[in-house]
């Protein structure tokens, strides 16, 4: 009995060992009217931040909205701010909607949470009105009516994450007041200032420098080879053609900002700057006690040190070249060593091996190399464990 109880525990406990690492533009991408939505939370580095959160609501609004925002001109800072407001920092599924206490709620938004809003700006009313509509209103709004209706649920992970649509963009006075720009950091420079100099030239030479320019505003984290690595690297690089080598360079970079702390929490695959389409280019983050390293298939580098942390740039110095398995080949495995035979017996009758020779690793052993997560980054953990122990309740309860 005790066995039984003890197989049906651990059961339940591998059962429940599910992570929902949702991500938002792949959510998004299932729908192609949220398209410029879409593109606008990753180029405002707001993708980022709703993926590292949990109970969440983000609140989509469909092309034709965007286009009425777009069309005021605002720049990208001023943008991110609006856009912040339609995001809330907790869940709001259709059923929840439809269900509010006394038919009225105020819920804190990204816009808020992060500190950008003053006072309570930021703050968004949630309204069930009647005919079962809901109405979205900013609390600092000039309104005096909803701004924004429900239209329907697009995805909804319980608990963790709501995507809905609202039928037109929330926005604020405070949400559309001038936003300070970010400071003019020339990345290059901050490298050749520390230790990155040969990374930096190599970046100016292939004129990757207009391309990281252009990406600070909305977030970039560069992971720069020192000196020493780039070095033996070098005759490598110069076999490389034209493109080859742009997409080296960008390959180093991440089109959103990363603090340290947010790669500790945020493992797993990375795209770049480097990535189109078919074209993945991407590695892997991964923790190794308090290390932070850099996995493609090709090499793991280790993050050696932080050249700048500050929001929207971060650049940390890694201690080898990422070589990215789009242009790189991984070493073949050396071949298993033969085992030493033992010597023959002399007698009569005697004259065999003492021991067979050990087969090799199998090719097939290795893992998929563009293997991937399904169900939107949803991932089960300890399925093997779980066959183990379902098949030992079995041949307990037989």
């Amino acid at each position: 009995m005790q066995l039984r109880i003890l197989l049906l525990f651990l059961l339940t406990a591998v059962a429940t060992t599910t992570t929902h690492a949702h991500n938002i533009t792949r959510i998004l991408a299932k729908h192609p009217e949220f398209s410029t939505f879409n593109h606008y939370l990753t180029t405002t580095n707001l993708a980022g931040e709703i993926n590292r959160r949990r109970t969440i609501t983000v609140c989509a609004v469909d092309n034709a909205a965007m286009n009425d925002l777009l069309s005021k001109h605002y720049p990208l800072p001023t943008i991110k701010n609006i856009l912040s407001l339609h995001v809330f920092a907790d869940y709001f599924n259709a059923k929840k909607l439809h269900q509010i206490t006394k038919g009225s709620t105020t819920t804190s938004s990204l816009f808020q949470a992060t500190g950008e809003a003053a006072g309570t700006s930021g703050y968004v009313n949630i309204t069930d009105m009647k005919g079962g509509k809901v109405g979205f209103l900013p609390v600092d709004s000039d309104a005096d009516r909803p701004m924004a209706s429900y239209v329907k649920s697009v995805e909804e992970l319980p608990y963790d994450i709501a995507v809905i649509q609202i039928s037109h963009i929330l926005t604020s006075p405070e949400a559309e007041a001038p936003a300070a720009a970010p400071a003019d950091l020339n990345v290059t420079s901050l490298m050749t200032r520390q230790g990155c100099k040969a990374f930096a030239d190599l970046v100016t030479a292939q004129k990757v420098d207009v391309i990281l320019a252009q990406s600070v505003a909305g977030g970039l984290t560069v992971f720069c080879p020192s000196d020493e690595s780039l070095k033996s690297f070098m005759p490598r690089y110069k076999n490389l053609t034209a493109d080859g080598k742009t997409s080296l360079l960008l390959f180093h970079e991440l089109p959103v900002y990363y603090s340290l702390g947010m790669l500790r929490s945020s493992n797993g695959l990375m795209n770049t700057l480097a990535t189109e389409g078919a074209k993945k280019f991407d590695f892997t983050v991964q923790n190794d006690g308090d290390d932070v390293k850099l996995e493609t298939k090709i090499v793991t580098a280790t993050i050696d040190g932080t050249l700048v942390d500050a929001d929207p740039l971060a650049v940390f110095k890694i201690d080898k070249v990422l070589l990215p398995k789009e242009l790189f080949k991984a070493a073949p495995p050396a071949p298993a060593p033969k085992p030493s035979k033992s010597k023959k017996s002399k007698k009569s009758g005697d004259d065999f091996d003492d021991e067979a020779e050990t087969p090799g690793p199998s090719a097939d052993d290795e893992a998929a190399a563009d293997e991937e997560t399904s169900n939107n980054g949803v991932s089960v953990v300890g399925a093997g464990f779980l066959t183990l122990c379902f098949s030992l309740l079995l041949g307990v309860l037989a």
